[in-house]
């Protein structure tokens, strides 16, 4: 017996075949298997001038960015190391970091290069 992924949506192990669906009994999500398998490649996060990018990398920051909800500005050429990616974010924010002198925020892939 081949054994069913869990729910996508609740992380329920409990799924169901019922056609071609899968259906979740605790939330009543429903999904295709192929829906699974397309979700399931790596994403490759690429940085503004079409690098791979990975974690622990160090980045350049190529535009000014302003902070939202402060009057700080992140500015052209800041390199910031180790970064972390994210490839599962639903906001483009792809890209988990530290600043010195700011701290931890996120940044969109597209705002930076590799260093």
């Amino acid at each position: 017996m081949m054994s069913l992924p869990a729910c996508p949506k609740c992380q329920s192990i409990y799924t169901y075949e019922d056609g071609a669906l899968l259906i979740c009994p605790e939330c009543a999500h429903e999904w295709s298997a192929t829906e699974v398998a397309a979700n399931d490649a790596v994403a490759i996060i690429k940085d503004a001038n079409g690098n791979e990018l990975n974690d622990g990398d160090s980045v350049t920051v190529i535009k000014d960015l302003k902070v939202k909800g402060s009057s700080l500005v992140v500015k052209v050429g800041t390199k910031v190391k180790n970064i972390r990616l994210l490839p599962d974010s639903s906001d483009g924010h792809d890209i988990d970091c530290k600043i010195d002198g700011i701290g931890p925020m996120k940044l969109k892939s597209e705002f930076v290069k590799k260093a």
